[in-house]
């Protein structure tokens, strides 16, 4: 394959690469918390300087494995269903599900800005189930392309904490209104780090992250259905454990930590009421 320029990422769309090159790199270890095959060939296809990135870790990979345990969840109960993966990047969860024998009738939606969308065509592989739309998540159009007639998952992962929280709000608001039924899942980031992006986190001396607006609480999370119409009900998902710190990090009875609960990450599933 030759090698695809991904310079011409910039800002949060630029992000995709850094959660590819933890993915990436987590699938090629022996050891690894996540198997991504398109990945690694994504990785090693794209010529990019990934080391602006710092060093590798396992949290993409073990947060690309919760989503992919929620959506596996929902199209086995409801096969045929359509998912929407808002601002997909170069998320191959796709190949993942479809590997566990889950995706033979999804209508999947991928959905993300141009520049992302150019990639995807260039590198991963065309088929019947899968609609390319190239526009932002905010831009709600994408709605009138979905089927909802056999069930609706969304997948917002690693794109609520770059908006603004009312676009956030407005968005689940919309999301829950349009899809009655159906399920959503996002992740977020606990404030102090919101905080700390808004004045510039940086992962190496050669690369700060965007700005991080949006930050909610596990516990703010599974309060949603009381702050937002035609939300039935939310749930905390775990994040797998993964290796080292990351064993200890996400060790269940820390959660019983209110202080631990607070400042961690947390990755959110709305129930949509109908």
């Amino acid at each position: 394959m030759t090698a695809i320029d991904g310079n011409t990422l910039e800002g949060v769309s630029a992000t995709t690469l850094w959660t590819l090159h933890n993915r990436g790199s987590e699938s090629k270890r022996s050891d690894g918390v996540i198997r991504d095959p398109w990945a690694v060939t994504l990785l090693d296809a794209i010529d990019y300087d990934y080391r602006r990135f710092g060093k590798p870790n396992q949290s993409h990979g073990l947060r690309a494995r919760a989503f992919d345990d929620a959506t596996a969840g929902y199209l086995r109960a409801h096969p045929g269903a359509s998912v929407v993966a808002l601002a997909e990047g170069l998320q191959t969860s796709f190949w993942r599900l479809d590997r566990l024998g889950v995706a033979d009738e999804v209508s999947w939606y991928s959905v993300d800005l141009p520049p992302v969308m150019a990639l995807r065509e260039q590198l991963l592989p065309r088929d019947d189930r899968i609609v390319e739309l190239a526009q932002s998540a905010l831009d709600r159009s994408w709605m009138d392309r979905v089927d909802a007639s056999r069930g609706v998952f969304i997948t917002a992962e690693g794109l609520l904490m770059y908006l603004e929280p009312d676009d956030v709000l407005d968005l689940l608001r919309d999301c829950a209104a349009r899809f009655p039924g159906g399920q959503m899942m996002f992740d977020s980031i606990p404030h102090w780090l919101s905080r700390r992006t808004l004045k510039g986190l940086r992962l190496s001396d050669r690369y700060v992250t965007p700005p991080m607006p949006f930050a909610l609480t596990a516990d703010e999370g599974v309060a949603l259905p009381g702050r937002i119409p035609g939300v039935r009900a939310a749930r905390d998902i775990a994040m797998p454990r993964g290796r080292g710190l990351f064993n200890v990090l996400f060790w269940p009875p820390l959660d019983r930590l209110v202080f631990h609960r607070r400042n961690r990450p947390s990755i959110t599933l709305l129930a949509f009421g109908g």
